[in-house]
């Protein structure tokens, strides 16, 4: 019996070896996104008020008066009583399918739910009331993940809708990985396919925009200009052609700065509905959102994925001639996701390496105030008295100290 069990062990591991040898050098790791989808009826009757719920994959946040507003990707919103703000408590999950992206103003929500935009009455935040629904008015705002691999087949396109994806690391041959986008032989490339305290603030990584009766939504290419001076009844206004892989928003004064996977894209929108190209950034290809304070840009780039770029850092932008953006300073991230500024203080969401704190007095000489390790970071928001960050489905507060910050509460999605 003894020799059996010895003989099937040996094979076993021949059998490992003999794998290991066949592998070697033919097999990597790869990014794959598969997709999401719903079906049609389900998705036009998809946006329900429900009971607080553990979140899935958490996305963007949203702070507005005492309330913070956390994206679950895909699926909807958890609705978060901050009030008091050393122990934030869910109070519900606003479900809208493909939802990545809300901005509040004067109690009326409006959401994305992937082509069509949501509007939600919140006065009473324990009765929210859906007002209105304007269909395939975002026509180009599937995600796209950053992936190696996308697999369509087995959609549905008759019955079902694609509301995003979902992405796994699989073990895939390589050759099968350089002869992604060949056919017949011949390689192509992919389709490119507030200060107002009635205002609500989102982060950097935000899509949705209102600057005082205009929410400016970008998708991949587009920004998407709605008047909200009829709060409860927006008017779609023609869009505006803005580029390539548009992926960011951020407003100051009279511009909106878009961060894209090839630039910062300036525009002038003293003629709100219509934003008119002021100059852009470029910094190559890679993964990016932008922040604006006084006369510089920051923009955070991520590389090592298929944006394109291999190093990732922070760019600091001189903007003081907004015609002509100049690279200032450049510093070295590991994966930089979101960032903020307040007051004289910088926060850097850089990915697994932690939470990072600068003071930024002199751009071309950045002091590090402290690094928060060990925690998933993704995005910020510096209200006035507390920092508000998310990560790996956690929310983490901080106050603000001096020359730092300290950790007021967490709270697990």
């Amino acid at each position: 019996m003894k020799k059996k069990v010895m003989l099937l062990l040996f094979v076993t591991a021949m059998a490992l070896v003999s794998c290991e040898k066949s592998d070697d050098g033919k097999y990597a790791d790869y990014l794959v996104a598969k997709p999401l989808t719903i079906s049609k009826t389900e998705f036009k009757n998809s946006v329900d008020v429900i009971a607080p719920m553990p979140v899935t994959e958490s996305g963007k946040i949203y702070a507005y008066q005492d309330y913070i507003f956390v994206n679950d990707k895909y699926r909807g919103v958890h609705v978060i009583d901050n009030s008091d703000p050393n122990n934030p408590r869910k109070i519900s999950f606003i479900k809208i399918a493909g939802n990545v992206d809300i901005s509040i103003k004067d109690d009326y929500l409006y959401a994305d739910s992937l082509t069509d935009l949501v509007v939600l009455d919140i006065s009473d935040i324990m009765n929210i009331k859906i007002v209105d629904r304007l269909e395939d008015v975002l026509r180009d705002n599937v995600i796209w993940p950053v992936a190696d691999f996308y697999e369509y087949d087995g959609i549905d396109y008759e019955n079902d809708i694609l509301l995003g994806w979902e992405t796994v690391t699989e073990r895939r041959p390589i050759l099968e990985y350089e002869e992604r986008f060949t056919v017949d032989g011949e390689i192509f490339a992919m389709a490119e396919s507030a200060t107002d305290a009635s205002v609500g603030q989102g982060g950097s990584l935000a899509r949705f925009k209102i600057v005082g009766d205009f929410l400016y939504a970008v998708d991949s290419h587009n920004i998407n200009i709605f008047n909200i001076q009829d709060l409860e009844y927006p008017e779609d206004l023609e869009d505006v052609y803005a580029g390539f892989d548009i992926e960011t928003i951020f407003s100051r004064g009279q511009h909106l700065f878009l961060g894209s996977t090839r630039g910062m894209y300036i525009y002038d929108i003293s003629s709100p509905a219509t934003p008119t190209f002021v100059s852009e950034f470029e910094h190559g290809t890679a993964c990016d959102p932008v922040v604006v304070d006084g006369d510089y840009a920051y923009v955070t780039l991520r590389g090592g994925n298929a944006c394109g770029a291999i190093s990732s850092g922070l760019f600091i932008v001189d903007i003081s001639n907004i015609n002509k953006p100049e690279l200032t300073a450049e510093y070295p991230m590991d994966e930089p996701y979101g960032l903020g500024v307040k007051e004289e203080k910088l926060f850097v969401c850089d990915g697994d390496s932690g939470l990072k704190v600068y003071d930024k007095s002199n751009v071309e000489g950045l002091q590090a105030l402290n690094h928060f390790k060990n925690i998933n970071t993704f995005d910020v928001i510096p209200l006035e008295n507390t920092l508000l960050m998310v990560g790996e489905d956690v929310l983490y507060q901080y106050e603000y100290l001096d020359n730092d910050i300290a950790l007021l509460s967490t709270l697990q999605l």
